[in-house]
């Protein structure tokens, strides 16, 4: 019983919770990007290398063996660059995002630091201490 109840106060923290919900808007994020670049970025770019959809771009190594009736009975042996150019174009919209995302907080923590460190003034005395040194200042004399 006693391990139920340690893996819930470990389940229950703050920080596990907060990796929760990032990975769960981390893989929508990626699915936004991945449809940005699939719709939005790559059609342009396949009408200016020629009218064909950027994501069918690849090379054909060993063509399918076609059997009676038009039949595959062995698929294409083929490099699909065209897939990979658009995981590699998700990947740096995603890497820079997150690059964006540190460097902000990297520099509202560096403001932090700056808050901190700078020297806080003494408070300046009050009324009644005043006229007390005064008064020790006259004593002495």
């Amino acid at each position: 019983m006693g391990l139920v109840k340690e893996f819930k106060t470990f389940a229950m923290r703050g920080n596990v919770m907060d990796m929760a919900v990032g990975i769960i808007i981390g893989g929508a994020f990626g699915k936004i990007v991945s449809s940005f670049v699939t719709d939005v970025i790559m059609p342009p770019i396949g009408i200016l290398i020629g009218g064909s959809d950027f994501s069918d771009l690849k090379f054909v190594m060993k063509e399918a063996v076609m059997g009676e009736g038009g039949k595959v009975i062995t698929p294409a042996a083929s490099l699909n660059y065209g897939m990979f150019i658009n995981t590699v174009i998700d990947f740096i919209i995603i890497a820079f995002a997150i690059f964006m995302m540190i460097k902000g907080m990297n520099r509202l923590q560096k403001k932090e630091a700056e808050k901190a460190a700078e020297p806080v003034a003494p408070p300046e005395p009050s009324n009644e201490e005043k006229l007390l040194t005064e008064i020790r200042d006259l004593l002495k004399k």
